[in-house]
């Protein structure tokens, strides 16, 4: 935080813009579905980092441990980038968009190599089926500003519906992982 108020002191405007609140939008559905996307990135990264501590308590040598601490770690770099829009803000340092979307591609297929395992035993299909969506909005805002199509609505459907899939999915998993870890010690103290 330090360093922030000192980049602000000497490189901005204002020390206090640090905490401008966010700008009210212009009527009352003004970003009324980009803020409905934001909430819905915010519950993977939650809902994994809560799962990953309650597993860590109940069954500590759970083999999937680690998939859902790197998936709340995954997911709440997906949400700060959404919320502090570093793809944009890196603009102003001369990172081309481009630059920044293969940086979290590679990100992306990390995860993607580190958890591989744990993906199959899911139903990944939705959250296929989300990156898909996703995919589709990253597309549609290249061409569009190449196009000089406007694109927000069309952008942000596949977007709002990629975050629908990417909640319900993180939601789904970690819910199934916690009832079967509670199952598998009933069926212990059972057989006691």
């Amino acid at each position: 935080m330090l360093l922030i108020i000192l980049y602000a002191k000497y490189f901005e405007p204002s020390v206090d813009g640090l905490f401008i609140p966010p700008a009210t939008p212009p009527y009352p559905t003004g970003g009324l579905l980009t803020h409905t996307f934001q909430i819905l990135c915010s519950i993977p990264p939650v809902v994994c980092g809560l799962t990953f501590a309650i597993l860590r308590q109940i069954d500590p040598q759970n083999k999937n441990n680690f998939f859902f601490l790197g998936s709340s770690i995954f997911t709440s770099g997906f949400l700060f980038n959404e919320i502090y829009r570093i793809h944009i803000v890196l603009l102003y340092f001369d990172v081309p968009k481009s630059t920044t979307i293969q940086v979290y591609g590679i990100i992306l297929l990390t995860y993607l190599f580190l958890f591989w395992k744990n993906l199959r035993t899911t139903p990944y299909g939705i959250i296929l089926f989300g990156i898909f969506l996703l995919f589709i909005a990253v597309l549609i805002d290249s061409v569009s500003a190449k196009l000089y199509v406007k694109s927000l609505l069309i952008e942000g459907i596949p977007k709002l519906f990629f975050g629908v899939n990417f909640a319900l999915y993180f939601w789904l998993i970690c819910y199934q992982e916690i009832l079967a870890v509670f199952h598998k010690k009933d069926l212990a103290n059972i057989t006691k």
